[in-house]
């Protein structure tokens, strides 16, 4: 529970110190403590308390009671209460957090080309051209190679979401494993940093996923309307940041 506790007279306060601490803690959520001095009164001091409940997403608005801040990530947000049901919220754990990797691997993917080529590092393809590039192999095998791969790992990850610990130990990559009762953070070959999948590690996951999520819409949506990358509508605003703006390419 983030605490905001205050002490006042009848007469009037005048703030001592104000501390607001932001991600702090091993939840990683918002906790802000203000003290105050009061001025000089011989009346009564009366002193309150107002506590918010962890994890809110718009303050005041109250959680749902089956997202009780015990997930990572969790900041009460589900509108629509879709993860109403346990096995559907199951599901939509296991979702967002595969969308999320994609997302980032899709940024770095979108952006970090574009840079290398724009200071004459590589020489490759926008991300829209990519697709239209000549590979290895024709697109019809690259589809059935990807295919073969993406449904066997997607297979046993469904079976580890309906039964957590069932496929821990991976047959072909004797190092991939999982802790107990875990599913979706992978080991072995796929962690060779061998970072702990601890509660701080997935939240901060879980944040940068979602604002690649965010990002990669943007990429779209800015493609579409400029025709260009990234990276190039960055340097074309940088260029005249007064006039090269979100307003003037919309009007124009």
């Amino acid at each position: 529970m983030a605490t905001v506790t205050t002490q006042a007279s009848v007469a009037g306060f005048r703030p001592l110190a104000s501390r607001s601490r932001f991600l702090t803690g091993s939840s990683g959520k918002l906790t802000r403590a203000w003290s105050f001095r009061p001025l000089p009164s011989t009346s009564n001091t009366t002193s309150f308390k107002v506590e918010a409940k962890k994890g809110e997403w718009l303050p005041g608005l109250t959680s749902p009671p089956y997202l009780n801040g015990s997930l990572p990530g969790d900041n009460g947000f589900d509108p629509l209460g879709l993860a109403e049901d346990p096995e559907n919220l199951k599901w939509y754990v296991q979702a967002e957090l595969v969308n999320s990797r994609w997302a980032m691997l899709g940024v770095a993917g979108m952006l970090i080309p574009e840079i290398l080529t724009n200071i004459g590092l590589i020489n490759v393809p926008k991300w829209y051209d990519a697709g239209k590039a000549e590979y290895f192999a024709s697109s019809s095998t690259l589809f059935v190679i990807e295919f073969i791969l993406f449904h066997y790992v997607e297979i046993r990850r469904w079976q580890d979401i309906k039964n957590p610990g069932s496929v821990n130990q991976d047959p072909i990559f004797k190092n991939y494993s999982l802790p107990p009762n875990e599913c979706g953070y992978p080991g072995g070959i796929f962690n060779p940093l061998n970072f702990t999948p601890s509660e701080e590690a997935k939240e901060k996951e879980l944040a940068n996923g979602r604002l690649a999520m965010l990002a990669f819409l943007g990429f779209l949506v800015q493609y579409n309307v400029t025709g260009k990358g990234p990276f190039d509508n960055l340097l074309q605003h940088l260029s005249d940041p007064w006039h090269n703006t979100i307003v003037q390419t919309l009007s124009g």
